[in-house]
């Protein structure tokens, strides 16, 4: 980055040399699983690949060096095999090079040559993914205020004649993206039916760089305009949709339900961000997030920042959500204290759970609980699949202890 963008931040320039120690003594997983989720659409054979890349990261300026090179290697591959028309590796090789394409692009926080390269590399594969791959995938450009908010398109197969699918619409956090958001073979919701509407909503990846800025609620006007658009694709039953959304995706993901009412069946939230102000996640976590949501935001002002931080609050806003809400969290949640999303529950008035992991962090992982008891992320799908078959929701809160064991609470 830039000497100007690197200075938008007190504490960035502060912490900048202590998160240099930090990744070459943690690595650079030292504020979430990033590795683990970027790479888990292709894998397994994305993992060591990626693993090996960040192993060779010793300090944040390595990051797009590295990530880049690899993805490099890894395109060359794919373009080597479908020459030699082994299509299946190269729909493999394509998948694993746009996520490391768009792995490289994080810690880049403004809009310049290197990242405008590193997303035309990652689209231009993963273009060629969606040529090769199993399952139908649309290359989707949502009408938005004059721009286009871009999204891909997952269907489970080839629709029949007539034939429409129910859908989920995937909403990333603020360091992911539409990329990640299906995985390659296995997908949880297009195995259960559903097609997945994966999209880079305001501030979010592609969509910053395209200058569609996030604003304290503007995630809500986007999902009036995606609902917009499904609601005229013949291969998507409009009645029948659903909203999937992971870490800062838990904030905008109630926004998304409490805009689109009726007319979603259910919204799940996983991996939470929901203190009011934010102050954790900007303040007293990794600096590297603030730095990032400012640019999100289209912020260069940190004191201005600071002013608008203090509007993201849902506590306003859950009370319009109609349809059943799900919120998975984990009890250590280093970015959202719990005690915050137990206070948003209790504002919530349409069916809901929020279903909490013992000693889980963010990523409702790292934990004995989350080990021995039901992986969060089936139960997640299968409850999302519940709400499309119109089965009823309790509403209730749930625990699961260190031995996997689960208790339930009506509430």
């Amino acid at each position: 980055m830039s000497a100007k963008a690197d200075g938008r931040m007190k504490r960035w320039q502060e912490q900048r040399w202590i998160l240099d120690a930090v990744i070459q003594t943690v690595g650079v997983e030292w504020d979430q699983a990033r590795i683990g989720y970027m790479s888990a659409p292709a894998a397994p054979q994305s993992v060591p690949e990626f693993r090996a890349t960040a192993a060779r990261i010793k300090r944040v300026s390595d990051f797009v060096r590295e990530f880049s090179a690899a993805a490099r290697r890894r395109e060359a591959k794919a373009a080597a095999f479908e020459e030699a028309g082994r299509l299946i590796a190269a729909r493999e090789s394509y998948m694993t090079a746009s996520l490391l394409w768009a792995t490289g692009r994080w810690p880049i926080f403004e809009k310049n040559d290197v990242l405008e390269n590193l997303e035309e590399r990652m689209n231009h594969c993963y273009a060629k993914f969606a040529e090769y791959s199993a399952h139908p995938v649309e290359i989707v450009k949502i009408p938005f205020e004059g721009k286009e908010l871009p999204a891909y398109l997952h269907l489970p197969h080839p629709p029949a004649p007539g034939e429409t699918f129910p859908c989920v619409i995937n909403i990333p956090g603020m360091d992911s993206s539409k990329e990640n958001g299906v995985s390659m073979y296995g997908d949880a919701y297009l195995e259960r039916g559903m097609a997945v509407l994966s999209i880079d909503g305001p501030g979010q990846a592609e969509s910053v760089t395209l200058d569609i800025f996030v604003t304290a609620t503007n995630h809500m006007d986007a999902a009036l305009a995606s609902y917009d658009w499904l609601s005229k694709h013949p291969a998507i039953d409009i009645d029948n949709l659903a909203i999937r959304g992971t870490s800062f995706g838990t904030f905008w993901g109630l926004q998304w339900a409490a805009a689109l009412g009726d007319r979603v069946k259910g919204v799940g939230v996983t991996g939470v961000c929901h203190e009011p102000g934010c102050n954790t996640i900007f303040n007293m976590a990794s600096p590297s997030f603030k730095l990032r949501y400012m640019f999100m935001s289209d912020y260069d002002d940190e004191d201005e920042f600071d002013t608008f931080a203090e509007t993201l609050d849902l506590r306003p806003t859950v009370p319009d959500i109609t349809c059943p809400v799900l919120i998975i969290a984990g009890e250590e949640d280093q970015l959202s204290p719990i005690e915050f999303s137990y206070e948003l529950f209790d504002h919530i008035k349409a069916p809901k759970e929020i279903l909490v992991y013992e000693g889980a962090n963010h990523s409702v992982a790292d934990a004995p609980s989350a080990a021995f008891g039901e992986n969060p992320r089936v139960y997640h799908a299968d409850w999302i699949a519940d709400r499309i078959a119109d089965k009823p929701a309790k509403t209730m809160k749930s625990w699961v202890n260190s031995q996997g064991h689960r208790t339930e609470t009506l509430a």
